[in-house]
């Protein structure tokens, strides 16, 4: 038999409509994120991040420019959802994460979107700052999966994830890709207005291993299941690189998949902190991807 992803299962055995109860009760008083900022999102209150009762999509596109496993030949299908849980004062989609561009669609509205990504040979759904919108997604998975969706979904987060709020998505996403901004809480807090979120992503990392393993790819060397971490390379190791590298290697395994990203550019807010003012150099990539190896990781994407 070829890959079934787990949100079929969830859906044949009537869990699936558990865990969307479960996820929508987060929802009001609002304890999505590690924020836990209490808005009744049900009831038109939005929260922190921004966002209300319905799902916020600034596009829906097939995306070539992901990993290689996940973009394969025909492209990563990606849903860029609007507004985030981070406030990273060199965000490079600021304009979706911080202004909400974008438009409120209904559950309806995403299955759709889903649906034509797929027919367009999509190798998988990628949904892009999904962290605060995890119930409007589950919600809209039953539509699709009765008009036939079938294809890996991908949680592609920036890392400062809560574990409860993981646990009730455990089946439905085969794939997670969360970034690992920092290796310390104090550049979180510095650079992206978080209290906590290098021991908040430890956290959510370790469960997103626990439920999906490392990364599983299938004949065709498209991504099936499994966890991939990225990690953007900031000047003057504002990172925190050495620490996220040991983290991966001794806690969840020298296996995982980690793309070192290394296309760090100036923008937005940045260029109000001296320290961020420049792009990352080709030595300091070159001795981030170093790093990774030196603490035993062997699945390194390497820079682009």
């Amino acid at each position: 038999m070829g890959f079934r992803p787990g949100y079929i299962r969830l859906y044949e055995t009537g869990e699936l409509f558990e865990r969307i109860k479960g996820l929508r009760a987060l929802l009001s008083p609002c304890r999505l994120c590690p924020l836990r900022c209490g808005a009744s999102r049900l009831d038109g209150e939005t929260g922190v991040c921004h966002s209300g009762a319905l799902p916020r999509v600034s596009a829906a596109i097939a995306h070539f420019g992901e990993e290689p496993p996940l973009s394969g030949r025909f492209g990563s299908g990606t849903i860029f959802l609007s507004y985030c849980n981070l406030k990273c004062v060199f965000c490079q989609n600021h304009e979706i994460s911080r202004s909400g561009d974008g438009r409120e669609v209904t559950p309806e509205g995403l299955a759709s979107m889903m649906l034509r990504l797929q027919r367009e040979g999509c190798h998988n759904i990628n949904f892009v700052t999904p962290t605060h919108q995890a119930p409007q997604i589950a919600e809209s998975l039953p539509l699709a999966i009765e008009n036939g969706l079938d294809v890996p979904l991908v949680y592609n987060s920036g890392g400062y994830d809560s574990v409860e709020t993981l646990r009730l998505l455990e089946g439905i996403f085969d794939i997670y890709m969360p970034d690992i901004k920092y290796g310390s809480d104090l550049n979180g807090l510095d650079l992206s207005g978080i209290h906590g979120y290098f021991s908040n992503a430890r956290g959510a990392v370790r469960e997103m291993h626990r439920q999906v393993g490392n990364l599983e790819t299938g004949p065709d060397n498209i991504a099936r299941r499994g966890l991939i971490v990225r990690h953007l390379v900031l000047p003057d190791g504002l990172a925190g690189t050495g620490e996220v590298m040991r983290f991966l290697a001794a806690d969840i395994s020298t296996d995982t998949y980690v793309n070192i990203m290394g296309q760090y550019r100036p923008v937005y807010r940045a260029f109000e902190d001296p320290r961020l003012s420049r792009r990352t150099t080709d030595t300091e990539l070159e001795e981030a991807v170093e790093t990774a190896r030196q603490k035993g990781l062997n699945r390194i994407e390497g820079y682009c």
